[in-house]
């Protein structure tokens, strides 16, 4: 039978008047769960803390599942500031001339290239070729979510090299030993990250990071679980010898009152630990001449997130934090000793120039803490990456630069000119407007390598060269 108008209104008025109980009782709930919620977290009862961690559990699976589906959105890829590829300048009477190491955002890859921008060399192994019940990633990124982040070749063409996880926490996915034609030779998959330094005897200090829900004494403000880094002894085959907390390093020593300085939004993460350096011998005296402190065995260490950016001096013996400094920088990565014992760092985030760009490259005297020495760009050659990216001092006096965002390796003069350019011809996304970021640079002097290794090299240019139309 058919409604009449004023037949359904009352029929609607009865459902309405039937749920409002039942809607007031949901939203009378949900407002005493929110109250209540609200009163516990200000009150830091128990329950929150499983709350805000299963919210950040959560999170961190739906950003993981979305990066997935788009690996162009990760922090791999950035738009390309310009249409040019591979070497752009380059002044052979300037520059120190050699071969290029650098790892490229696109592949899990390391890449040796000449001085005209023509690979020589290449190692590619995905991660999850090497990836096994050992490792300590349970649930891996897919490969083109992979990159290498720092790499080593030794003289007969073997790599070392980091595999990070991008879009995954935590993000360090372990190290691994490849011969000259990217098989296994041996592999460590502990949650190795950003750095590593090989000592002259062959033992490598790497990092390593995980959660942590321990709390540190005296330390009430950091949001547990915490990320804690680790500074890892590995012997020359890969086996971890040491390991040691380098939260607990820095809060047992007299630097302590650096975690008090931690800013708010790196609370989880109040470390960041992104570079690692043995002193060795002849570092040791270098550094010496402006911190007596230093001394041989001792590594130095770069926390982006510390105080807003801070280096330090760690006593692997002693297992504690022996000198730090928070700098005229911010957000900084890759400390380098100089030979005359000052300090070389990229300062990704600390330059407030008006055209040049938010980073630079500073030296600075650590025992006065003073900028002798600085390299911004100018309005013609803007200089900006924030996050990765360092530089490699080279023996003529010049410097080689990573801007990790923009794809793009420089070798500058202590002047600023730039005497060689690279960019990386690596694109992608729609219409191909990104440019894969760069990491990991080195310039390498062929006769560094063994006669086996630089015959490859030449053959392999001869070869390329043929197919080259």
């Amino acid at each position: 039978m058919k409604q009449t108008r004023s037949t359904r209104f009352s029929n609607m008025k009865k459902t309405v008047s039937h749920w409002t109980p039942y809607v007031a009782f949901v939203t009378a709930v949900v407002f005493l769960a929110f109250v209540g919620g609200s009163i516990a977290s200000i009150a830091e009862l128990s329950p929150t803390g499983y709350i805000r961690d299963a919210y950040r559990a959560g999170k961190a699976i739906m950003e993981k599942s979305n990066r997935q589906r788009d690996p162009f959105a990760t922090d791999l890829w950035t738009p390309a500031e310009t249409l040019k590829k591979g070497v752009t300048v380059y002044d052979p009477s300037r520059a120190h001339n050699g071969l290029t190491l650098y790892t490229s955002g696109d592949a899990p890859k390391a890449v040796l290239i000449d001085m005209d921008g023509q690979v020589v060399h290449e190692w590619h192994k995905p991660f999850s070729t090497i990836w096994d019940d050992t490792a300590a990633v349970r649930d891996p990124v897919p490969d083109k979510q992979t990159y290498l982040n720092k790499v080593h070749v030794y003289p007969n063409g073997d790599l070392l090299a980091i595999y990070i996880g991008v879009g995954d926490s935590p993000y360090g996915y372990g190290m691994v030993k490849l011969d000259k034609n990217s098989n296994v030779i041996w592999k460590n998959l502990d949650h190795f990250h950003h750095d590593f330094s090989v000592a002259p005897d062959g033992h490598i200090y790497g990092l390593t990071h995980t959660y942590r829900t321990k709390p540190l004494e005296g330390v009430d403000h950091l949001e547990f679980p915490v990320t804690d880094d680790f500074l890892v002894v590995l012997s020359p085959e890969g086996r971890t010898l040491k390991k040691i907390s380098l939260l607990d390093a820095l809060n047992v020593s007299e630097y302590r009152r650096l975690l008090w300085r931690v800013p708010y939004y790196s609370l989880a993460d109040p470390l960041h630990t992104n570079a690692v350096d043995i002193i060795d011998e002849k570092t040791a005296e270098q550094l010496g001449k402006k911190l007596p402190v230093a001394a041989e065995g001792q590594v130095l260490l770069s926390f982006r997130e510390l105080a807003g950016g801070s280096i330090a001096l760690l006593d692997v013996a002693t297992e504690q934090i022996v000198w730090a400094s928070r700098g005229p920088w911010l957000s900084q990565h890759d400390p380098d000793i100089l030979p005359s014992g000052d300090i070389m760092v990229f300062d990704n985030r600390g330059h407030f120039g008006p055209d040049e760009g938010q980073s630079r490259l500073v030296t600075i005297d650590p025992a006065s803490g003073g900028i002798i020495w600085q390299y911004t760009g100018d309005k013609d050659n803007r200089f900006e990456s924030l996050i990765r990216s360092d530089q490699q001092p080279l023996s003529n006096g010049n410097i080689l630069i990573t801007e990790s965002n923009s794809g793009r390796l420089l070798e500058i003069t202590p002047g600023g000119d730039i005497v060689w350019e690279y960019i990386n011809p690596a694109r992608g996304g729609k219409e191909n407007k990104l440019i894969a970021v760069v990491s990991s640079v080195d310039r390498i002097d062929p006769e560094d390598l063994t006669a086996d290794f630089r015959a490859g090299i030449l053959n392999n240019k001869l070869a390329r060269e043929e197919l080259t139309p």
